[in-house]
């Protein structure tokens, strides 16, 4: 078997294809079964309903290959997304690129203080988010005082920004909120990819005791990781405040449920150090297109279509583990012990450069 061969076989990619075949199958199936379903109104739906749900698996993904995880990410987006409204209900002549940054400054923020006690206090991170998600929603409902920033005192651009359109053809619009999303996972898939820091991350979810044997600063790079993943979720809570537009305290609750479920459907790994920021854009795709599906299933209750998701979950999970385990003893493996060896060698290396 050639080395290209072995390459197309890594794990990795093989989740990847089988999500890309999922979606197509469940284009089909539900194409089939519900009229007027392969049209430019479905897709638009879709397409502008997944964009907060993708920006957060990404960012979920920087900390779930180090081996960590972030429930507080649904709250940062509502933290954001509150106090962004009402600075622009405050300054409705700000400029766009003002907010954006407002959002992400905001969640930057918040990620840095979960990283914090994380990386530097060695509490687990499952505890420290579980403590902030309450915490933080806490705050902003103090801040609030149970008060909505409604669509109507918002500048008008934050309205037309979720209709507008950059591509159209045949009724299919490709949104501009879409079009960032896509930028957002392009950008990361390339960092995690390609950057150390991104390549260190996969070294400490991998194994944390070799890691710092290696010399990798562990501490400061799961800091970084959260504070990136914080900035993110602001980024999200900007787009659910121009999706949403009424703004309330209760906003993004659920998300770090579905941001959890769209990484590790698409194959990023619980424990650590495998997965990929495309694999997680498609999870988010296959979920929301699933979702979206379902409910022009009259027949179908709306039980089930909750219960989808988890079982979605449980289904990736399982298949994760078998298919670590069927791979462990084969040729296709190859590539892929071909490849860690070469992330530790680098990592090694750009240590000792350091």
């Amino acid at each position: 078997m050639s080395t290209s061969s072995r390459r197309r076989l890594r794990p990795d990619r093989i989740k990847e294809l089988s999500l890309f075949g999922l979606i197509a199958l469940s284009v089909v199936v539900f194409g089939s079964v519900v009229e007027g379903y392969l049209s430019g109104r479905f897709f638009n739906r879709v397409t502008t309903s997944v964009v907060v749900v993708v920006i957060l698996a990404v960012a979920q993904s920087l900390v779930i290959v180090s081996r960590n995880i972030d429930l507080s990410v649904g709250s940062i987006v509502g933290v954001s997304a509150y106090l962004t409204a009402d600075f622009l209900q405050s300054n409705a002549g700000a400029n766009p690129v003002l907010a954006v940054v407002i959002a992400m400054a905001v969640g930057a923020a918040l990620g840095a203080f979960n990283g914090a006690i994380v990386a530097y206090g060695g509490v687990p991170a499952i505890i420290v988010t579980l403590g902030t998600l309450a915490l933080f929603r806490t705050l902003v409902s103090l801040y609030s005082g149970g008060a909505n920033v409604t669509a109507d005192v918002l500048p008008d651009w934050v309205i037309e920004l979720n209709a507008s359109t950059l591509v159209s053809a045949g009724g299919f619009d490709l949104r501009t909120t879409f079009l960032v999303a896509i930028g957002v996972v392009v950008v990361f898939q390339w960092v995690l990819a390609r950057m150390r820091w991104g390549r260190r991350l996969y070294a400490i979810g991998s194994n944390p005791d070799a890691a710092a044997q290696a010399g990798i600063p562990a501490r400061r790079l799961i800091l970084l990781s959260y504070i990136g993943t914080g900035s993110l979720a602001g980024l999200a809570g900007f787009m659910f405040m121009v999706r949403v537009g009424t703004i309330s305290a209760t906003a993004g609750s659920g998300l770090e449920l579905e941001s959890v479920a769209a990484a590790v459907v698409g194959g990023v790994s619980i424990l650590g150090g495998a997965g990929t920021i495309l694999g997680a854009f498609l999870g988010a795709l296959l979920i929301d297109t699933l979702r979206l599906s379902l409910v022009r299933v009259p027949q179908v209750s709306e039980f089930w279509r909750d219960a989808v998701l988890g079982i979605l979950v449980l289904l990736a999970v399982i298949a994760d583990s078998l298919l670590s385990r069927r791979l462990s003893g084969r040729v296709v493996d190859v590539s892929a012990v071909e490849s860690a060896t070469s992330s530790t060698a680098t990592a090694v290396k750009g240590a000792a450069d350091a």
